[in-house]
C-alpha cells in the first residue's frame, strides 16, 4: 500500500470517526438501534456542498449540517416517543424519507465542490502535501468532539442519559425525563454524523446521495472494532476505541482491495467490509472462549 493510499485511508477513517461516536451515543449510550445515520450523513453532505457553492462560509455550511442532522435525529425521536413506533422502524422510516430529501436539496443525485473553498482551503501551501493536511485537519476536530461528548457524558446531564440507556424504568423512579433524553440523545448523535458528511464532502470534493448507503455498518463496525481492542473500561476509552476503529476498519478495507495477493477489486468492497464487520463480531466471542 502506498504512502498516498496510507494516508487516505486515515483520513477516512477520521470522517467515518464521527459515525462512529454518534453511533456509540445511540447504540452504546441510549441503547436505541438508529439507522437514521444512513440518511443523515449524505444530509450532512449534500447540505454543505449546496451551501458552499451559494457562497456560504465553509464552517458556517458545517455548522448548517450539524443542524440538520440534528432535526434528523429529532423526527426519529418523536416518532418512537410520540407516536410509539418502534426505534428500528422509526429511524428506517426516516432514512428513507431522507433519500428523497436529500435528492430535493441537491436538485441532482451529486454535486461537485471543485476550486471552491472548504474549510482545509487555509491550510494548504504550508508547506505539507495535500495528502498529509486533510488527515491531521480532521483529526483536530475529532479530538475537540471526542473531548466535547466525554465531558458531556460525564456531566449531570450525560450521566441522566446514560441512566435512560441502561434502565429507563428506573431512570424515571428516579426523576430523570427519559423523553427529553431520547430527543437530546438522537439530536446529537446525528448532529455528529452531519457534521461527518459535512468533511466528507469537503474532504473529497463532492457530495453523493448515495454516499450513506452502509454507514450504519461503518458505524457499528468501528464501536465493535474499539471494543474488542480496548475493551469497555470508561467512557473516554470507548469514544478513543470509537476513533481507532474507524481508523483501523478504513485500514483494513485498504490492506484488502490494494493486495495482489488477494485478488480483489474495487467491487468487492461489500464483500471485505461483511468480513471484517463478522470477524470483529466474532473475535470478543474467542477472546472469552464463548464460540461452542
Amino acid at each position: 500500500m502506498s504512502q498516498i493510499a496510507f494516508w487516505g485511508a486515515v483520513e477516512l477513517g477520521l470522517v467515518y470517526a464521527f459515525i462512529a461516536v454518534g453511533v456509540f451515543l445511540a447504540f452504546r449510550v441510549l441503547d436505541f438501534p438508529d439507522l437514521t445515520v444512513d440518511g443523515s450523513f449524505p444530509l450532512g453532505a449534500a447540505v454543505t456542498a449546496v451551501l458552499i457553492i451559494a457562497g456560504v462560509n465553509p464552517w458556517l455550511a458545517a455548522a448548517v449540517a450539524m443542524a440538520a442532522g440534528a432535526a434528523a435525529g429529532l423526527v426519529t425521536a418523536h416518532l418512537n416517543v410520540r407516536f410509539r413506533i418502534l426505534n428500528l422502524l422509526a429511524s428506517i422510516l426516516t432514512m428513507i424519507g431522507l433519500f428523497s430529501v436529500n435528492l430535493r436539496i441537491m436538485g441532482r443525485p451529486n454535486v461537485a465542490l471543485i476550486n471552491a473553498d472548504t474549510m482545509l482551503s487555509p491550510f494548504y501551501g504550508l508547506g505539507l502535501r495535500d495528502f498529509y493536511v486533510r488527515p491531521f485537519f480532521v483529526g483536530m476536530l475529532v479530538v475537540v468532539a471526542v473531548v466535547l461528548v466525554w465531558r458531556f457524558l460525564e456531566s449531570d446531564a450525560g450521566l441522566a442519559m446514560r441512566a435512560t440507556g441502561a434502565n429507563a424504568r428506573m431512570a424515571r423512579a428516579q426523576g430523570v425525563e427519559t423523553s427529553r433524553q431520547i430527543y437530546l440523545g438522537m439530536a446529537l448523535s446525528n448532529a455528529l454524523v452531519g457534521l461527518g458528511g459535512a468533511l466528507f464532502a469537503q474532504t473529497n470534493g463532492f457530495a453523493d446521495v448515495t454516499s450513506g448507503v452502509g454507514t450504519i455498518v461503518v458505524g457499528l463496525a468501528a464501536v465493535i472494532i474499539g471494543e474488542t481492542l480496548l475493551g469497555a473500561r470508561g467512557i473516554l476509552i470507548a469514544l478513543i476505541g470509537c476513533v481507532f476503529g474507524s481508523i483501523l476498519y478504513r485500514i483494513a478495507i485498504q490492506l484488502a482491495l490494494s493486495s495482489d495477493v488477494l485478488g480483489l477489486r474495487a467491487s468487492d468492497l461489500n464483500f471485505v467490509t461483511a468480513a471484517l464487520v463478522t470477524v470483529a463480531l466474532i473475535l470478543p466471542r474467542l477472546r472469552r472462549g464463548g464460540v461452542a
